[in-house]
């Protein structure tokens, strides 16, 4: 799930509301082992999640974090300033990310190029290798060990027929080629 926005609150209170909605979920369901994932967000308007360290601020501030992971969204993150349109700038994103929030807690990749800028903080999917993030990145993603046993969701744009999903699995699956 996104995690929320301050709606002009201002982002301390927002952070903390959603930490505070997040516990009281769990406090009616105590017996549930179902854990909730965190999506990264490319920042629009007022949402909240779009830097890692917010995400961060949930994660330390929950009763229960250990029922919390998170799902990183390769457009949000691109289109919220994090430059992963190279080999390089992906790695750096992903230590970034193991850093502030842990490797540990990813449980999910969202994979989509985008239409929007870098930074732009416009949340607008495209279809692999055809946006601004291009295929760099997304090769390093299906390369690295690490992220071998992440599931993997395309939410790119879809036709009535959704052809479109099984050119972009194509791409992927080639792009995955011998990991590192």
């Amino acid at each position: 799930m996104h995690p929320g926005a301050h709606v002009g609150a201002g982002e301390e209170a927002g952070l903390s509301k959603i930490a505070k909605s997040i516990d009281r979920v769990f406090r009616k369901i105590p017996k549930v082992k179902t854990r909730i994932a965190l999506e990264t967000t490319a920042g629009q308007g007022s949402c909240l999640g779009h830097r890692f360290e917010q995400i961060a601020y949930i994660l330390q501030n929950v009763r229960e974090p250990e029922r919390l992971c998170v799902c990183l969204d390769s457009a949000h993150v691109f289109a919220a300033g994090y430059d992963i349109a190279s080999e390089p700038g992906a790695r750096k994103t992903f230590r970034e990310f193991d850093r502030v929030i842990g490797l540990d807690r990813l449980a999910a990749i969202h994979l989509n190029d985008s239409k929007s800028a870098l930074g732009s903080r416009v949340d607008r999917h495209q279809h692999i290798g055809q946006g601004q993030i291009g295929l760099e990145a997304f090769r390093f993603i299906m390369r690295d060990r690490r992220f071998r046993k992440i599931p993997k969701v395309l939410e790119t744009p879809k036709g009535k027929e959704m052809r479109e999903d099984v050119e972009n699995l194509e791409h992927c699956a080639g792009l995955a080629g011998s990991g590192d």
